[in-house]
């Protein structure tokens, strides 16, 4: 993985003065109208590049808006930084989305493709209030930020040992594990034998693209849920159901009628940033709510393996005892850590040792210096982060990361 003290993140150029003051005059009305913006280049970039809708970006994310709402946060909090560096800095957003990125073959050749149709809707949206001084101002926030991307992107490329974009790898399903909860884990191994699939650093993910019957290739990320090692990786999918007004999910409804032992699957090197430092002993507090329980499965099925004698306070939130994927596993492992102890909340009441209703701090010790890792909902995120504060935990010790494309707008 890269270093904080070698990463591209780290070493953002200066906006010049001269487009400071274009950009700080310019960003509310970029600001009030760049939902309008980024609607008008995703329809310009798909009717121009249709294979990248069917077989790169996410059909139910770009149904529903959330794309959108994702590109326009990410450039109005790059931007704002840019022209008060006092804020604090975006290296969290750029490494999610460098990630992501990596994580989807994405080129350097790619960022020029979004800056014409991006240029394009900006124009096309505000018209002749976009004079030269203007576009050439955004143009420039637009290649501060996509140089400091293919930087980055680079180095988790050659991190991972490969040439940008050749992250794709053949697997065969060797194993299926259907849980109650709706949640299927597939462990799958390379087709290719002499080249076994990478370890990875527990928190991490893949994307798994499936061919779908309509033609169109689609990905997904799926955090990985059992310990490194054996040139075998294990991810878990919930399948996602149509509900209110919202379509089922393509590629996990796919995985969990049409995908079974032996057959082929393709997937990607293992990317991802909301990891565990491997090398510490800080005690650990996992946060879920959800299926943003596999990531804290992974974490735990690596502390398993490994012996860890840190001490683990596991929280997780459900609707219902029925809802929780993976329950039994989480409760093994947690029962098989010294120094170890699992709280769960359902909303609805159960007849174990469940606590009803939201998750609460209240009476939970969080243990001196630890490392905090949340993955939920936004909703649920903004609660747990809310209380965490109230109770003094440094932000620097409070890691997050949530299944939807708008993440950072959990700072905002």
């Amino acid at each position: 993985m890269t270093t904080a003290s070698t990463s591209a993140l780290d070493t953002i150029a200066d906006l010049e003065p001269h487009h400071v003051e274009i950009v700080r005059a310019t960003l509310p009305a970029i600001g009030a109208n760049i939902g309008e913006i980024t609607s008008e280049f995703y329809r310009r970039l798909f009717a121009a590049h249709p294979d990248l809708l069917r077989n790169v970006f996410n059909r139910g994310n770009q149904a529903q808006g959330e794309q959108q709402r994702a590109l326009a946060a990410s450039i109005a909090t790059f931007a704002t930084h840019l022209i008060d560096p006092d804020l604090p800095h975006p290296r969290q957003l750029l490494s999610r989305i460098g990630h992501k990125h990596a994580s989807l073959g994405v080129l350097p050749a790619h960022y020029p493709i979004v800056h014409e149709h991006l240029f394009a809707a900006i124009v096309h949206v505000l018209g002749d209030a976009v004079t030269a001084e203007v576009a050439a101002a955004w143009d420039r926030v637009y290649w501060l930020m996509a140089d400091t991307l293919m930087g980055f992107e680079g180095e988790l490329y050659a991190g991972a040992g490969v040439e940008p974009g050749e992250v794709f790898r053949e697997v065969r399903v060797i194993e299926r594990i259907d849980d109650p909860a709706a949640t299927a884990t597939f462990v799958v191994e390379a087709v290719d034998a002499a080249t076994p699939l990478p370890d990875f650093v527990p928190g991490q993910y893949v994307s798994v693209g499936v061919d779908l019957p309509d033609g169109a290739r689609q990905l997904r990320q799926y955090s990985l849920v059992q310990a490194p090692g054996a040139g075998r990786l294990a991810f878990a999918v919930r399948r996602v159901d149509e509900i209110d007004g919202r379509p089922e999910g393509e590629v996990s409804s796919f995985l969990h009628t049409d995908v079974a032992v032996g057959d082929r699957l393709q997937i990607t090197l293992p990317f991802g940033d909301l990891t565990v430092d491997t090398a510490a002993s800080t005690p650990l507090v996992l946060v879920s709510a959800g299926i943003g329980i596999t990531p804290m499965v992974g974490i735990l099925e690596y502390l398993a393996a490994t012996g860890s004698q840190r001490k683990v306070v596991v929280l997780h939130a459900d609707r219902a005892e029925a809802t929780h994927p993976l329950r039994a596993t989480q409760a093994d492992l947690v029962a098989g850590l010294p120094g170890a102890e699992l709280i769960v909340w359902y909303e609805q009441p159960s007849n174990g040792a469940a606590r009803t209703g939201f998750l609460s701090l209240d009476g939970i010790e969080v243990p001196a210096g630890a490392d905090v890792y949340l993955c939920g909902g936004t909703g649920f995120l903004q609660a747990t982060r809310a209380q965490l504060k109230a109770a003094d935990i440094a932000d620097e010790q409070i890691h997050f990361e949530l299944f939807a494309p708008n993440d950072w707008l959990l700072d905002r």
